[in-house]
């Protein structure tokens, strides 16, 4: 699990079909931060929520499962993750105050029948130790019109696996002279992606595609961490960045059809 937005939406969507307990998703949410706080965007999702406006004062990770009760009451309801990155807004809902914020963030999840009201949620670093949710209320979510298949998140990671490793090797990364072993450091990465456990009802299939993604964005953060200096130029710098755009995308695409069919199949089981 790679960011608090895809543990909330696996965890809390197999908690709300019984196949977890409250506790379950409070101690996975707990691996990113030991404090979780949940406020509302506006007003009027304040009254809507019962969430604090401005602040969050006590509210914390009860009151954000609460939220996701509430939020999954009407008929239809999907949990989805959202993973925008620059250039890439897919799935968000354009003009609002989450679109903006789960951009800045880099993801973020909905909540709610698709083509109806529903309600948003996006994660901020407060502190160290502190996550903060900010909640906001969506006139009308987006339809998934991008919906990725396994089929075809499975087969693209297969490749991207192949593609990431040819692009370590063209951009010289073993010779490098950065002082450390590729491969232990993508070995760190994968390491820290593992702490994030998954629901033991989670499929087969969808996992292997999250595996594969980590791996994917474990050698990528690798490839840029230990870009020659001679990629500092601005012909290597636009090198690197064509080399590594799409297998970011690829990886976001994979990550938000993996996790959010895990989370179908949790409420229609």
């Amino acid at each position: 699990m790679t960011s608090p937005s895809a543990t909330l939406t696996v965890w809390a969507s197999s908690w709300l079909a019984g196949n977890s307990a409250p506790d379950d998703v409070i101690d996975a949410l707990h691996a990113w931060a030991p404090m979780h706080l949940a406020c509302a965007e506006d007003p009027v999702t304040a009254g809507r929520t019962g969430l604090p406006w401005p602040d969050p004062q006590d509210a914390g990770v009860t009151a954000l499962l609460q939220t996701m009760r509430r939020a999954v009451s009407q008929p239809e309801t999907e949990i989805r993750l959202v993973l925008p990155g620059p250039g890439d807004v897919r799935g968000l809902p354009a003009g609002t105050e989450f679109a903006s914020a789960a951009i800045s963030a880099g993801e973020g999840v909905l909540v709610g029948p698709p083509g109806r009201s529903g309600t948003g949620l996006v994660p901020h670093v407060e502190g160290p130790d502190v996550l903060r949710w900010t909640v906001s209320t969506i006139e009308r979510l987006p339809l998934d019109a991008h919906h990725t298949g396994l089929g075809e998140a499975e087969f693209t990671m297969r490749q991207a696996v192949r593609d990431a490793a040819a692009a370590l090797e063209a951009l010289h990364m073993l010779d490098s002279g950065f002082g450390a072993d590729p491969r232990a450091l993508i070995a760190d990465a994968l390491a820290q992606s593992a702490r994030h456990r998954y629901p033991t009802t989670i499929a087969p299939r969808a996992l292997r595609i999250l595996d594969s993604a980590d791996q994917v964005a474990a050698i990528l953060t690798v490839a840029e961490q230990m870009a020659p200096a001679r990629t500092v130029s601005a012909s290597g710098a636009a090198t690197l960045e064509d080399l590594l755009r799409p297998l970011r995308s690829a990886v976001r695409s994979a990550r938000t059809a993996a996790v959010n069919a895990c989370a179908r199949d949790g409420l229609t089981a």
